[in-house]
């Protein structure tokens, strides 16, 4: 079991800014193994908020339009303009961590010049290698989306985290007060769950380490994985930490997400009653979903 941290305390926010919609059977690997029949399944894309009075850290960064337009996605609100839908300047993120590489999570790094970005090495020398160019990874994510990873590195404004021991069990590694993560695998080769401590406890950030609770709930895969038994001890971790009161799971394409956590509290001045509705939930330190 992995301690909860006892650092600074963050509001945490789930902004739902894309979605889609598509089949079990296009989420679920092997889907055809369980003997049901395909049914029509949500997808919804969120990138996460985390604020104190220290700092304000966006964990992903979502698709962008011309990508997302490309793989037929639904763009709801583009990250920026979701921020100050929040009453968030998007010149205030002093940090982004990206929990990996596809096109759904980093398409927009350009539009935070300011931020330090923080992934694993694993993940980076996976997408900046030979591999990433193999059909089945390549569908995953945009070559101009890892130039601009490259770019970052460049720059000196990327930050890669140490890889694990082979023989270590996965163990959490610091990155500001109350922000911990930890590199999983599975859906790709260095994914990162996030922890954000939030005064009761931990919100954990599965990303896609988790993308529908019924992975969990059912034991069933996603289809896009690059090391399946890393895949399922990323199970049997992420149950780990739900069984402990004092964490809230987030899974990271789930519709459910909006409907275990309550909507974000009001909406900025002059915007109508409803604007905020549907867009974005409060992950902690008000949320209470079930976990």
């Amino acid at each position: 079991m992995v301690s909860a941290s006892s650092g600074a305390d963050y509001e945490v926010t789930a902004v739902r800014y894309g979605t889609r919609s598509t089949t079990k059977s296009d989420v679920f690997l092997h889907f055809d193994s369980y003997g049901e029949p395909d049914e029509p399944i949500g997808m919804d894309y969120f990138f996460w908020v985390a604020r104190s009075p220290a700092r304000t850290i966006l964990v992903d960064c979502g698709f962008n339009a011309r990508s997302g337009a490309r793989r037929g996605r639904t763009m709801l609100c583009a990250p920026r303009p979701a921020l100050r839908r929040l009453g968030i300047p998007p010149e205030d993120i002093s940090l982004l961590i990206v929990t990996h590489a596809h096109y759904d999570h980093i398409g927009n790094l350009d539009e935070f010049p300011a931020a330090e970005l923080i992934m694993s090495a694993r993940e980076y020398e996976f997408w900046t290698g030979p591999l990433a160019d193999r059909p089945l990874f390549a569908t995953s994510a945009e070559a101009s989306d890892i130039d601009a990873l490259r770019r970052a590195r460049d720059a000196g404004r990327l930050r890669l985290l140490p890889t694990p021991a082979a023989e270590a069990a996965p163990a959490p590694q610091d990155l500001a007060d109350g922000v911990r993560v930890l590199e999983v695998g599975g859906h790709t080769p260095g994914e990162l769950v996030v922890l954000v401590s939030d005064g009761e406890g931990e919100v954990v950030l599965a990303s896609d380490a988790l993308h529908y609770y019924d992975e969990l709930r059912l034991d069933r895969p996603f289809r896009h994985v690059t090391d399946l038994p890393a895949m399922y001890a990323g199970f049997e971790l992420l149950r780990g930490l739900a069984n402990d009161g004092a964490r809230k799971l987030v899974a990271g394409h789930d519709p459910e997400v909006m409907r275990r956590f309550p909507a974000v509290d009001g909406a900025p001045a002059g915007a109508a009653p409803d604007e905020m509705a549907g867009f974005a939930v409060r992950l902690g330190p008000t949320g209470t979903g079930t976990r």
